[in-house]
C-alpha cells in the first residue's frame, strides 16, 4: 500500500507539515517496497486550488491514504470521492521518520 504524508523537506529527518495543500513536499511511502519518495509540490505558492491539485498528485501516485496535520473541506470530499482515507495527526514536530515508524507499526 501507498501513504502519502505531508512533509516540511525533502528527509526522513524532515518534519510533518501541517499543510495539506501547501505542504513543501509529499512524501509517497510504499509499505510492500519499504521504499520513500520524496516530490517536491508545486502548489506551495499557488494563489487559490493548492488542495485539489494537490489530490491530483498524490492519487496519481496511487496512495490509499493521506497523512497530514489538518485537510480542508473541498479536499475531504475530493478524497472522499476516491476512496483515500485521511489521518490527521497534530503533532507538527514529529519526523517523517517516526510517522513511517507508526505506519508500519503491526
Amino acid at each position: 500500500m501507498k501513504i502519502a504524508i505531508t512533509s516540511t523537506g525533502n528527509s526522513p529527518e524532515s518534519k510533518l507539515d501541517s499543510r495539506f495543500g501547501r505542504c513543501s513536499y509529499f512524501v509517497i511511502y510504499d509499505t510492500v517496497t519499504r521504499s520513500t519518495e520524496f516530490i517536491p509540490n508545486p502548489n506551495r505558492e499557488a494563489i487559490e486550488g493548492a488542495g485539489p491539485a494537490s489530490v491530483q498528485i498524490v492519487a496519481s501516485k496511487g496512495v490509499e491514504k493521506v497523512v497530514s496535520g489538518e485537510f480542508g473541506a473541498k479536499v475531504k470530499a475530493i478524497f472522499d470521492s476516491l476512496k483515500i482515507q485521511l489521518i490527521v495527526l497534530k503533532d507538527t514536530e514529529i519526523k517523517i521518520s517516526r510517522v513511517i515508524e507508526m505506519i508500519t507499526a503491526k
